[in-house]
């Protein structure tokens, strides 16, 4: 009799042993597949990074009435990137696409500008920078999603709590920038 028992209870332990590794194995392959879309997203927002410096000093030669949006864009470009932390990566790229959103809305109101070769080539360039965050963002984001669903199910959560797997923070866009873009002069 204590001979079953004991072959029952191993295979207890056994079962559950093999499904908290299962469990905690799923945590790890989502979690990965959160950091490689970052990391596939963060090709795309370095590369539009590295474009804005072109941008600003291309468009200053035409636009003289906004210096202030100038110094904003040089000021978040500025910063150190690769010394960002994940959070900040995504807080700072908010704040350019915000910037980046009104100095095109400028730059359209000077016909000079908008038939600037250069201009028009930096201008390509960005848009591709942006279609290519857009999917970019949307792979991290789905892969985001699936990540925080698996950890908050439950008996799942109680196991992400105990392994200390913790939510994964969305790039969505900031509210001020889902309004149009309201030029003065």
């Amino acid at each position: 009799m204590l001979g079953i028992i004991l072959t029952f209870a191993s295979g207890a332990l056994l079962v559950a042993f093999l499904y908290i590794g299962a469990i905690y194995n799923n945590f790890i392959k989502k979690r990965n597949y959160v950091k490689e879309a970052f990391s596939t997203m963060d090709v795309y927002l370095k590369k539009r990074w590295d474009l804005i410096p072109n941008l600003v000093e291309t468009t200053k030669g035409y636009v003289q009435y906004e210096q202030g949006l100038f110094e904003k864009i040089t000021q978040l470009r500025n910063q150190n990137y690769s010394s960002f932390t994940k959070e900040e990566k995504l807080e700072v790229n908010r704040e350019i696409t915000s910037a980046l959103s009104r100095l095109i809305a400028v730059a359209e109101n000077y016909p000079d500008l908008k038939a600037s070769q250069n201009f028009s080539q930096l201008m390509s360039e960005l848009s591709k920078a942006e279609e290519d965050i857009a999917n970019a963002r949307k792979y991290y984001n789905g892969t985001t999603r699936e990540y925080n669903t698996c950890i908050e199910l439950f008996p799942n959560n109680i196991f992400a709590g105990i392994f200390n797997f913790k939510q994964e923070e969305l790039f969505e866009i900031a509210e001020n920038e889902k309004e149009n873009i309201k030029v003065s002069f």
